[in-house]
């Protein structure tokens, strides 16, 4: 019995040192941490510095507080008062070289365009023995479209401080279209469009030129799933439809809106501006086209609806037709670039393109040191054109496109020029789902 006493009390000193410990060690700094007065977070180091140095600029504007940690000395506040978020823009000096465009060539360019146009819908009607009362398209150079072209230089498709894109937005919105075709790599598909091949040529997706009363043209690409449906995650990359949303947000999320600093996250300006838009399809396309193949393929459906579909008259008709209700369909409108006469691009397959078949696997998926590869073959050897190449693959990510087959340069800028940001059509298909793949020119590369 002595023996079994003296156990118990070891057991008992043994969990007392335990539980004292405990308190000491875990308990203790907690309770203290509770009790004692909230301090603020050590400011940035250079903050000081920042304060004595030259007068600041006036601050710009920052957005309320947010109930989800936007309040009075967050970090997100405090983030946007740093003066990086509140240095005034300094527009950069444009020499010839920075322009995409010469103004003068670019405006004759233009003036014989508008006269070949007039011409040959002066022609258009005598063959039909129309009448029309319609005065002859004039250009005016203040005209939002060519000042976006003019506009374009070696650092974005437009400045941050320039009014041009609003009023560019603004007019694909709202002026009427004078005439309605197939975009050229389309036309080129014509007599070709095999709808039994898995991935379907870009004839298939219903993309139409549309050029309005001020002479400007735009890609349409109508409305063709309901805004909440997600892409069916058994769907290849390569299947999928294109959205016309997608056009639309990929813009915003690329382009820097001026007075609200959060907007400046990306601030690339590689996307062209890119507008939704109710289009009556029979005012503003079917009675406006002089194609012949386009207004064969229009059609009333059983509900009344007038509707349309691509370039695979005998083997797609009901699979790709879009209708409107009953003539109003929703899409969305892209501006053109400068003519390749004027501005040549050059268009280069990703070193990060994917396998377009159903078990294929490119290298870069296999290998991961692919990018010490890609490192020694130029242009990516020496340029910017890597850095670029990353920027864009971060972009992808955000918006979800796993479809960056190829990418354009103007050629005027060399193998530093920016990136041109186009067809972002696959983008937001799954917005629960993150593709890291797409990030794997940064993770294989570890630059930024």
């Amino acid at each position: 019995m002595p023996g079994l006493r003296r156990d118990r009390l070891r057991t008992l000193l043994l969990l007392g040192v335990l539980l004292a410990a405990d308190l000491y060690f875990h308990l203790g700094p907690r309770v203290r941490r509770r009790l004692r007065p909230r301090e603020r977070p050590p400011g940035c180091p250079c903050a000081h510095r920042a304060a004595t140095s030259a007068p600041r600029p006036a601050a710009r504007h920052v957005p309320p507080a947010e109930p989800d940690g936007g309040g009075p000395g967050s970090k997100l506040r405090a983030l946007f008062a740093h003066p990086l978020y509140n240095e005034p823009e300094k527009p950069p000096l444009l020499g010839p070289e920075d322009s995409l465009l010469a103004g003068p060539e670019a405006l004759r360019y233009y003036r014989r365009k508008v006269a070949r146009w007039n011409r040959r819908h002066r022609i258009y009607k005598e063959q039909l023995n129309l009448t029309s009362l319609d005065p002859p398209l004039q250009l005016h150079l203040e005209t939002s479209w060519i000042q976006f072209h003019l506009g374009i230089s070696r650092h974005g498709l437009y400045s941050r401080s320039s009014p041009v894109v609003s009023k560019l937005l603004h007019d694909m919105r709202h002026l009427p279209t004078i005439s309605a075709d197939y975009s050229q790599d389309e036309k080129a598909l014509l007599g070709a469009c095999d709808c039994t091949q898995i991935v379907k040529p870009s004839g298939v997706h219903l993309k139409l030129v549309l050029r309005f009363s001020d002479f400007g043209k735009a890609m349409f690409k109508p409305m063709r799933q309901l805004r909440d449906e997600e892409t069916p995650e058994d769907f290849f990359y390569f299947i999928d439809f294109q959205r016309h949303n997608a056009e639309i947000a990929a813009f915003h999320l690329d382009r820097c809106e001026l007075g609200s600093p959060s907007f400046r996250i990306l601030d690339f300006r590689r996307v062209p501006p890119t507008v939704g838009r109710l289009v009556n399809v029979t005012k503003e396309i079917l009675e406006v086209t002089k194609n012949e193949i386009l207004q064969s393929v229009f059609f009333i459906s059983p509900a009344s609806n007038v509707c349309f579909f691509a370039k695979c008259p005998y083997l797609c008709k009901t699979e790709y037709a879009v209708c409107g209700n009953p003539h109003l369909l929703e899409g969305s409108l892209s501006a053109f670039l400068p003519s390749l006469n004027l501005a040549p691009r050059l268009s280069v397959p990703s070193p990060w393109i994917r396998s377009y078949s159903l078990a294929g696997k490119e290298e870069w998926e296999v290998n991961p040191l692919y990018c010490d590869t890609v490192k020694q073959v130029y242009p990516h050897s020496s340029s910017g054109r890597l850095l670029n190449i990353i920027d864009m693959a971060i972009f992808d990510f955000l918006t979800g496109n796993m479809d960056r087959h190829h990418y354009e340069t103007f050629t005027k800028f060399g193998d530093d020029g920016f990136l041109i940001h186009l067809d972002n059509a696959r983008g937001f298909g799954r917005h629960s789902h993150d593709e890291v793949s797409i990030l794997s020119p940064l993770s294989q590369c570890c630059r930024i």
